[in-house]
């Protein structure tokens, strides 16, 4: 049986699935790397919704930004400023050059999903949202400091600020980039659900008197789990906190165990 065909049996013909236990490793691997893709796609989205609230945003706090420099690694107002906190959509702005903030006061700042930033009297923080310890396992803290003494602040000022501001536009390639980024982690949560799939199954065929390994079991599941990671895809772009993992393993496994009558059978031997 070819490839193509073997896709079109996880759409439309699930006995033909049989199959997919004799198709080379490396095959199984690619075809999961593009469920793996496709499974991304909602957190591009959700992604790129936000950098267009982000943009949006940007506009209306370019409007409270007053005239400044940087003097001697601090920021320095041509009009005395008690500094505010303006709080939009996505974002929640501390401007403070009178050094009345603290970055505990910037972090405090943080709710639900939004994003922190501080231009304090020394530098400038950027306060992200903590889901579970990622952002702490990648950057080590949810809080990223700029020092206005090294580049790009140095030469910083309110007019610079406000132009970029303005001119804030997503590049065409972005959605291109943020999607193969995405891919790792969908791969890696996806191969994982379906190790665990592929476990479970393998037990029943094993009850069932089936004649298999865990692998051809495994390189089954995978193409078994092309309908429920579309529809995982589906429901994760209304619902971005939808486990997916489980509704991927129960559909994976229901639709594995209509074909596990079409594998040898083990022949007990007699008494």
């Amino acid at each position: 049986m070819t490839f193509r065909q073997l896709i079109k049996g996880s759409l439309f013909r699930f006995e033909e699935l049989k199959n997919a236990r004799n198709t080379p490793f490396w095959k199984s691997i690619i075809y999961l790397l593009g469920l793996s893709l496709l499974l991304a796609i909602p957190t591009v989205y959700q992604a790129l919704q936000v950098m267009d609230q982000i943009k949006s945003d940007s506009l209306k706090i370019v409007q409270k930004i007053p005239d400044f420099e940087i003097e001697n690694g601090e920021i320095k107002t041509a009009k005395p400023e008690k500094g505010f906190i303006y709080q939009t959509n996505s974002v929640i702005l501390t401007f403070d050059p009178a050094g009345k903030r603290s970055q505990q006061d910037v972090e405090k700042d943080l709710v639900g999903n939004y994003f922190s930033v501080g231009l304090l009297k020394n530098e400038a923080l950027l306060v992200l949202p903590d889901y579970g310890g990622v952002s702490s396992a990648m950057f080590g803290d949810n809080v990223l400091k700029f020092s206005y003494k090294q580049e790009p602040l140095k030469n910083m000022t309110g007019e610079k600020l406000k132009a970029g501001l303005k001119d804030l536009k997503i590049p065409v390639w972005t959605p291109i980039v943020m999607l193969l980024a995405g891919l790792y982690p969908s791969f890696i949560n996806l191969f994982v659900t379906l190790v665990f799939a592929g476990i479970a199954g393998m037990i029943v065929a094993k009850l069932r008197l089936r004649r298999i390994t865990f692998f051809e079991c495994f390189k089954t599941i995978i193409f078994c789990a092309t309908i429920p990671t579309i529809l995982a895809t589906i429901i994760l772009l209304f619902q971005p906190n939808f486990d997916s993992s489980i509704l991927v393993t129960f559909i994976s496994l229901f639709i594995f165990l209509r074909i596990i009558k079409y594998f040898p059978q083990i022949q007990l031997p007699n008494k």
